[in-house]
């Protein structure tokens, strides 16, 4: 009987141990999902204004930060219709706005939804040379569990000249340095396809994340058949967020299709 009970309470410390074990596994990491979307001022292949089949999309690929580029608020070409206030209302997500350009009596610029509290926002304007458009650059800085991280969110000018997209990320590059303590997650739509020279003066920064673990072309333009990768999320070099897969889901609620890159990220100091 001794020795029964003896084996029994081996056994009941031993499970004790596991479950405490995996508790603490499952605490040290968190998983999420990060969505960029160009979304033509919520306009598909068909013409129509879809705001619910964006977020369906959203919803549908789980993502847990999206930044969006190209949102409307209050413009005559969308209905005076709120971007940003519907999009939360239709995930359920907190959002932050920033306007870059007046547009038809509206505000027009790029969105970041998350469902992680969000600490702190900040927006700046971004140097223009010889365009029309103004640029800009939102920030969030979001809580995950212990951690605080910065995302980013810009839509660089498109013109076939380097200048402006070169300028931006130079000024990128001061906005990056002042938050080095920090891990930051960069999303837009820059323009310039990989092998440019805005892609390798960013690759100086940040990592880019299909680079690391995207299969195939990873290409987002055009929606209805991609030729072209010019949308990215970019990370902090060496960690502490670690990208697991990264995909391109099909869609025409856009005249891009959305980047989705599923990151890990250590809860541990």
């Amino acid at each position: 009987m001794n020795l029964r009970k003896h084996i029994f309470h081996t056994a009941l410390i031993f499970c004790g141990f596991f479950v405490l074990l995996t508790n603490l596994q499952a605490e040290s990491t968190n998983t999420f999902r990060v969505m960029t979307y160009n979304i033509h001022h919520g306009e598909g292949l068909d013409k129509q204004v879809d705001l619910q089949r964006i977020a369906d999309l959203i919803k549908q690929e789980k993502a847990d930060i999206v930044a969006l580029q190209e949102v409307d608020r209050n413009t005559e070409r969308t209905g005076k219709r709120d971007f940003p206030a519907e999009f939360t209302r239709l995930t359920g997500m907190s959002c932050v706005f920033s306007n870059n350009w007046p547009v038809q009596g509206g505000e027009y610029g790029t969105a970041i939804l998350t469902r992680f509290p969000i600490t702190k926002r900040e927006h700046s304007l971004l140097k223009m040379v010889g365009s029309k458009e103004q640029r800009g650059l939102l920030q969030a800085h979001v809580k995950m569990g212990d951690r605080e991280v910065v995302v980013m969110n810009t839509h660089v000018d498109h013109r076939k000249t380097d200048e402006e997209r070169l300028e931006s990320i130079m000024e990128f590059a001061t906005v990056i340095k002042k938050k080095a303590e920090l891990p930051v997650i960069f999303c837009g739509d820059f323009n310039d396809v990989p092998g440019s020279p805005t892609y390798e003066q960013m690759s100086a920064l940040l990592d880019d994340s299909w680079k690391l673990i995207g299969e195939g072309e990873g290409w987002t333009i055009p929606a209805e058949k991609p030729r072209r990768r010019i949308d990215y999320i970019w990370i902090s070099k060496k960690g502490p967020i670690i990208p697991l897969r990264a995909w391109v889901p099909a869609s025409e609620a856009s005249d891009h299709r959305p980047l989705v890159v599923e990151f890990q990220l250590p809860t541990g100091k």
